[in-house]
């Protein structure tokens, strides 16, 4: 429903005298092209380190997209659209204290570019589940995004403050506890991402209600999660992308472009 032009603007300013600082932060951003638009349709991105691919390749999948954080430096991301970016995953928070220093100028840019976008929290074994969720709700704005949020979650070797690898049913239970506190306040139950030996040694496949994104560089992700139904699949962490400098994630959306275009809203 549209309304007219005045209660538009009285709207928005309504809207950003309210709600938490990271909601108000949020009215700058809006986009500029529809959401859900698939710039390029079936993108063949190049790889700072190739992988020969049996069986069915990342190719064949229409929609791709990428996610990034500090480590990929000032992006140019009208250009990274231009090259069939069709979607970004961005990386906002970590643990109970760490926001990551580029969210902000990444979200805004994506936002600009009219880039379907969502943040995502790589998740820290030893502060707590609820602790975690509120801190990611203090820095991600309620109105950020059409996309749902991400849960990271795999074990972190190189941590030099946590090397806790609690069993499969804690882990279930922390990332039950922290996808229901983000799913009541955005409205939108968040995607899990996670790793093979992760997947393996948790049991996380069988968390309900859970839509995955799946790591799987050197094969299908059918090979190695045998009998997964999985949404999103990064398929290389050395992507080659115009506007990205260095090497970037990239992965593929499960379904075709008509899919997403329902998916994303």
């Amino acid at each position: 429903m549209r309304l007219p032009a005045l209660a538009c603007i009285f709207a928005v300013l309504v809207l950003a005298a309210c709600g938490s600082p990271a909601d108000r932060r949020q009215t700058s951003t809006a986009r500029l092209v529809p959401p859900n638009h698939v710039t390029v349709s079936h993108p063949v991105f190049a790889d700072h380190d190739p992988h020969d691919w049996d069986g069915r390749r990342p190719t064949a999948y229409p929609v791709h997209g990428i996610d990034v954080s500090r480590w990929q430096g000032e992006i140019d991301w009208p250009r990274a659209r231009a090259a069939g970016v069709s979607f970004a995953f961005i990386k906002a928070t970590e643990g109970k204290e760490e926001l990551d220093p580029s969210f902000e100028a990444h979200r805004r840019g994506a936002a600009r570019a009219g880039i379907p976008h969502a943040a995502y929290h790589y998740y820290y074994f030893c502060a707590s589940a609820e602790d975690q969720a509120r801190w990611f709700i203090a820095n991600v704005p309620r109105s950020m995004t059409s996309l749902p949020h991400v849960l990271d979650m795999e074990w972190n070797h190189r941590s030099p403050t946590c090397r806790k690898r609690p069993d499969g049913a804690t882990v279930r239970a922390d990332a039950a506890r922290f996808l229901d506190i983000l799913e009541r306040h955005y409205g939108r139950r968040p995607v899990l991402y996670t790793t093979v030996d992760f997947w393996e040694q948790t049991g996380i496949g069988r968390l309900p209600r859970t839509e995955f994104w799946l790591r799987s560089v050197a094969d299908h992700p059918r090979e190695t999660y045998p009998g997964a139904r999985w949404t999103f699949w990064q398929y290389t962490g050395t992507g080659s992308i115009p506007g990205i400098p260095g090497p970037v994630d990239i992965n593929v959306f499960a379904g075709s472009q008509e899919a997403w275009q329902t998916w994303a809203r």
